[in-house]
């Protein structure tokens, strides 16, 4: 029995992951399978020390302690379905701890960077338009780039300035700034209308083809306006959701309501920013104080 393509049918159909998390998991497993086919070990002899002197291998080999630890949720996932499925008597991976991994802080632009990188579309064709309204909504609101592109017509009022994002079957309300909801008029009210291929269309934003965009055409967007701003540090479209986040900390807000606009499920995964706000006053401190 296959017991690696039975779990990917089992990831895909039954448990519905994504083509990303299927891809993850997947690779993780193989590359385990491959380790134990090395010293003669099958998927279902596999004991807790096995599994630990994997981890061992992994580090040794130079890998992250976050690629550790994702390895090792990757198998104890499989061996809670081979348990659930009856084909071992106890998940061996139960117990172990994951590597200590170190949150590194996120970088950002400062709003010097920022403006730059948003005046980069030029207002001269469709895409120019297009592109102008797509950064500036990702920086207005800091959705992620899958809501982003996720996002239908109907989500936007812009009347009342609001953008409704919808993601993991939870919905909010973010704000949007006047120069942000003056980009989307643009866009909706003209230029929207010459790109869809059909009426029915209801993606926010289209490609060239009048299609809902793709996560890897906005990838090359960003790309390809942070070498127009000759911008050193690497952006990508989490960097103006880290951006956004920071700037509106350091302006004042509380951590509770960036927490709502960002769509944490837990504060704690925003705290990060007070961390990098922090750094930030540390180091201006260090620079500027005579005594320092």
């Amino acid at each position: 029995m296959d017991y690696l393509k039975e779990y990917q049918i089992h990831l895909r159909d039954e448990k519905g992951a994504s083509d990303n998390t299927l891809s993850s998991y997947m690779r993780d497993m193989h590359q385990f399978d491959a380790y134990l086919a090395d010293k003669g070990i099958s998927l279902r002899q596999v004991i807790q020390s096995d599994i630990e002197n994997y981890a061992k291998y992994l580090t040794v080999k130079g890998k992250s302690a976050s690629t550790v630890t994702r390895a090792m949720a990757s198998i104890k996932s499989f061996y809670n379905y081979m348990l659930n499925h009856g084909q071992v008597s106890s998940n061996p991976a139960k117990g172990i701890a994951p590597a200590k991994v170190e949150r590194k802080l996120p970088q950002i632009l400062t709003s010097k960077e920022v403006e730059l990188f948003l005046e980069q579309p030029e207002c001269t064709d469709l895409k120019g338009f297009r592109d102008r309204a797509m950064l500036e909504l990702l920086y207005a609101t800091g959705i992620r780039v899958s809501e982003l592109i996720g996002l239908n017509v109907e989500d936007l009022n812009l009347s009342a300035g609001i953008l409704r994002c919808s993601s993991k079957g939870k919905e909010r309300l973010i704000p949007l700034y006047p120069a942000a909801v003056r980009a989307l008029s643009d866009y909706v009210d003209r230029i929207r209308p010459q790109m869809i291929d059909s009426p029915e269309e209801r993606a926010l934003f289209v490609n060239v083809s009048g299609e809902r965009m793709s996560r890897q055409g906005f990838w090359k967007l960003i790309k390809h306006y942070q070498e127009k701003a000759g911008i050193q540090k690497e952006i990508t479209p989490h960097t103006l959701r880290h951006s956004f986040a920071a700037h509106l900390l350091e302006n004042g807000a509380d951590l509770q309501s960036i927490q709502e606009m960002l769509g944490h499920a837990d504060i704690s995964s925003t705290q990060i920013y007070s961390q990098l706000v922090n750094q930030k006053l540390k180091n201006v401190y260090n620079k500027a104080h005579p005594r320092a």
